[in-house]
């Protein structure tokens, strides 16, 4: 019996990471039934991050009100793992981009919600936090989410700037006098699905403020913004933000999560990897299946299916991957480790229209790839 591993990312905006790896095994059983499959859900530390841990590692979720991107207030969520003490907080689930639909804005944008899931993780007795920072709607470097845990963030006057991209023209001055103590205290990695620096243009601005809704102008402001930011980080705090890989993740709440807390940066992908013991899951399989919404250049700086193509490497085993959309880069996929790639977009239309008949190409274009494994002998 031939054995399968599922392990894919989120579709963003159409499918979850389990939902996706369930309709991978629905299309692969369809035309061999006697085919073993074992589902390993994956995030890089964007949307359904929690979810993946919790479906690893068991553990429940916590419901909190925090604030949204614009400072309204939500029910939001994190997971607790079941020593009780763990928690996985995904930045998304506070200040994400699906919580802002038709009001993109990363000048006004704030991470002030992501201090607010710490601020209550720490409040439940977790010192260990695993925090995704993929899918952010902001670019404030993270000085919302650190206002939140009681810094405070002042221009030349003295006074509060705003908590956002914004606010960080005006940025001149950091009191970290009352900030809460306890989070020095904890151990906290960063699962990051990028490597970008905070500034420049493969920075946090230039590469990502354009889907949270930037222009051009918009985009220059920003990236300005976020090396005044440096700036005050090297003379406040005598800090080097610029070249940590992974500093320009979430519009800078990587550079934030290192100036502000014990966090170390680590590619998402090896995290959940680590959790899930990948390594031995894929002992005996004869095949995995990888893949995310879209596959680009972008991919190969720390998402998934490259980062499970790293680990797939020594044992052998081929590596595959089903995705939305094909973007420019293949070429260097493949060179990664991936030996196929396969599109669900079966009918040449835009996304608006392609989400809402997502799940049945998947499992169409699933089925399709087994039809190829059947005549060659599976």
């Amino acid at each position: 019996m031939k054995k399968v591993v599922i392990a894919v990312d989120s579709f963003k905006g159409t499918m979850s990471s389990i939902e996706v790896c369930t309709l991978i095994e629905t299309g692969f059983k369809a035309v061999l039934p006697a085919l073993e499959t074992v589902k390993v859900p994956i995030a890089d530390g964007g949307e359904g991050t929690v979810d993946a841990f919790l479906a690893a590692l068991g553990g429940e979720k916590a419901k909190v009100h925090v604030k949204d991107p614009w400072f309204r207030e939500i029910e939001s969520f994190y997971g607790i793992l079941p020593d009780h003490k763990t928690a996985v907080i995904e930045m998304a689930a506070a200040s994400g981009l699906p919580l802002v639909e038709a009001e993109k804005n990363p000048c006004l944008t704030s991470t002030y919600g992501t201090g607010e899931l710490i601020l209550d993780a720490l409040n439940r007795g977790c010192n260990k936090l695993i925090i995704g920072i993929g899918g952010s709607a902001t670019n404030d470097g993270g000085i919302g989410m650190a206002a939140a845990l009681g810094v405070k963030f002042l221009d030349e006057a003295g006074k509060p700037v705003s908590l956002n991209g914004e606010g960080l023209a005006q940025l001149r001055r950091i009191d970290l006098s009352e900030k809460d103590p306890r989070i020095d205290q904890c151990q906290i990695l960063v699962a990051c699905d990028v490597d970008n620096p905070l500034y420049g243009e493969n920075g946090a601005a230039y590469v990502f403020a354009p889907q949270k809704g930037a222009d051009r102008a918009m985009v220059e402001y920003l990236d300005q913004n976020l090396q005044n930011y440096a700036a005050v980080l090297q003379k406040e705090l005598g800090l080097s933000v610029q070249e940590i890989a992974g500093a320009g993740a979430a519009g800078g709440l990587g550079a934030g999560l290192v100036a502000f807390t014990p966090a170390q940066l680590k590619p998402g992908i090896e995290i959940i990897l680590d959790a899930v013991q990948f390594g031995a899951v894929i002992t005996d399989a004869d095949l995995i299946v990888t893949g995310e919404g879209k596959i680009d250049g972008q991919s190969l700086r720390g998402k998934v299916p490259v980062g499970i193509a790293d680990r797939a490497k020594d044992s052998g085993v081929p590596v595959i991957a089903i995705v939305g959309d094909v973007g420019d880069g293949l070429e260097a996929i493949y060179q990664r480790g991936i030996t196929a790639v396969f599109s669900t977009n079966r009918v040449a239309v835009p996304f608006s229209e392609a989400r809402f008949r997502a799940k049945e190409d998947l499992v169409d274009t699933s089925a399709s790839i087994a039809r190829l494994l059947k005549i060659a002998g599976w």
